[in-house]
């Protein structure tokens, strides 16, 4: 191999930085195996590394031997790859190697160098192991990694779990629960401001777990006050075990519906039935005056309609629609669509109103009736409604149908000065 070939691939070993992505020693990996593919011959294991011989050769010579196509290169080249951690991502990557010494001797020295690995340097390692299980061969380096960092100190986990990478992040949490490193306030806190969905499940079920009766009930309050509905979800089923059943019923009205279902199960099973609360508060606030009606929960015609009765229940929410606030109004319009009562004559006017909020969820409501809106109607808010609310939720109408009038909006609506209106004519154009 000319040595000229050789150098740059060296060079660009060294120019790998320092905590690079587990993908960057892939990728170096699969680049030189194509490199050195069609070479017109593999030099003898005792010739690969230029130099003097019997010179122990550089971390970025053993790396590029560590990735060539030659199977007794490379495991020759693993002879010099213990006590160097710049190579050892590359070890990380022999350990799934098609070859069984090549794959049997990096095992080894990856066994070898991970007791005193520093916890960065483990967590680089980690992140290649995670990304080459699924290849063929793959899981050995995350099964020897993941053991590891079981039976290892728990400093090592602590220092995981704020790693960069989602899937070590994840790993980390769930040893930390298994093994007990984490303490249920900080599982709680955890739980509640985590970005990942995982980590929140994983923690917050953690919580759960060490609930027993109201002395516990204060790690609740976190999750409780998350702004992530499956968290506030696992606290409001908690409050059951907890004793504090009766403080799931301002959960009733929460934005999302996983925690309505759960408030609504957790006072069922105390004896509490949701229906005649949904109903009282739907009341009040559809025959109230507006300083009384503006206390009304927003979900809560939403709510009643998910537990209630269609010939009970349609009026108060057909009321609702009027209601002063747009979240309550859309509320009561999805309530509607969610009992399948939905008509079309009265609908139609809150495509003008005034929340993009409600204009969607009567959009969404009439689509099904698109065909029952007068074409030109739906034209008219199209292409002159100063709203692009509006404009937007009647060409959606349009679309439903197409015809002249479609076309005529899209048409229209390609030049309109709302970007995102424009991108959706535009498409619907295909232009």
């Amino acid at each position: 191999m000319p040595t000229s070939a050789f150098d740059a691939l060296a060079d660009r070993f060294a120019r790998i930085p320092e905590g690079a992505g587990a993908s960057a020693w892939t990728d170096f990996d699969e680049d030189v195996r194509e490199a050195l593919r069609w070479s017109r011959s593999v030099p003898p294991v005792h010739t690969w590394f230029p130099g003097t011989p019997g010179r122990r050769p550089t971390a970025a010579e053993t790396a590029v031997a560590l990735c060539g196509p030659d199977g007794r290169t490379r495991e020759a080249a693993l002879s010099f790859a213990g006590g160097s951690p710049g190579l050892l991502p590359l070890v990380v990557v022999r350990c799934a190697d098609w070859a069984g010494p090549v794959r049997e001797r990096a095992r080894s020295v990856l066994r070898a160098e991970l007791p005193g690995l520093p916890h960065g340097a483990f967590g680089d390692l980690l992140a290649v192991a995670l990304l080459i299980a699924g290849r063929l061969r793959g899981d050995a380096a995350r099964t020897l990694l993941t053991g590891a960092l079981r039976e290892g100190p728990e400093s090592r986990v602590a220092a995981l779990l704020g790693h960069g990478d989602r899937g070590i992040r994840r790993l980390a949490h769930r040893i930390g629960v298994e093994r007990g490193l984490l303490s249920p306030a900080r599982l709680a806190e955890i739980a509640a401001t985590d970005p990942d969905a995982v980590v929140q499940d994983l923690c917050a079920n953690a919580v759960l777990a060490t609930v027993r009766d109201a002395a516990d009930g204060a790690l609740l309050d976190p999750l409780l006050r998350s702004r992530q509905g499956r968290v506030r979800a696992a606290g409001v089923t908690g409050l059951r075990r907890a004793g504090r059943a009766a403080g799931a019923e301002p959960f009733l009205y929460d934005r999302s519906a996983l925690v309505r279902a759960c408030a609504r199960w957790v006072l069922r099973q105390a004896g509490t039935e949701p229906l005649p609360l949904y109903r009282a508060v739907c009341a009040a606030g559809a025959g109230a005056g507006a300083g009384t009606a503006a206390g009304m929960p927003d979900d809560a015609p939403l709510g009643l309609a998910e537990c209630g009765d269609r010939a009970v229940d349609v009026p108060a929410l057909w009321t609702l629609t009027g209601h002063e606030r747009p979240r309550v109004r859309a509320s009561a319009v999805a309530g509607l669509r969610r009992l399948d009562a939905v008509r079309v004559d009265p609908l139609v006017p809150l495509l003008d109103d005034g929340s993009a909020r409600v204009v969607r969820e009567a959009v969404t409501a009439l689509l099904p009736w698109a065909d029952r809106i007068p074409a030109d109607a739906l034209l008219r808010r199209a292409t002159a409604d100063p709203a692009p609310h509006v404009r937007k939720g009647a060409l959606r109408l349009l679309a439903e149908t197409g015809g002249a009038a479609f076309r005529e909006a899209a048409r229209v609506l390609a030049d309109d000065p709302d970007p995102k209106l424009r991108a959706l004519a535009r498409r619907a154009t295909g232009a």
